[in-house]
């Protein structure tokens, strides 16, 4: 129990994982929306 990692570590390639799914999400809603408003 003594040794334990530095919580930084973990958290910052969460943040990182975090903003790529979130890019990821963002540039597929565009995509659709774009794609919706080019039927009309």
């Amino acid at each position: 129990m003594t040794n334990k990692k530095k919580p930084d570590d973990n958290l910052k390639g969460t943040l990182y994982a975090v903003f790529g799914v979130g890019i990821i999400i963002i540039l597929l809603w565009v995509y659709c929306f774009d794609l919706f408003i080019g039927r009309f």
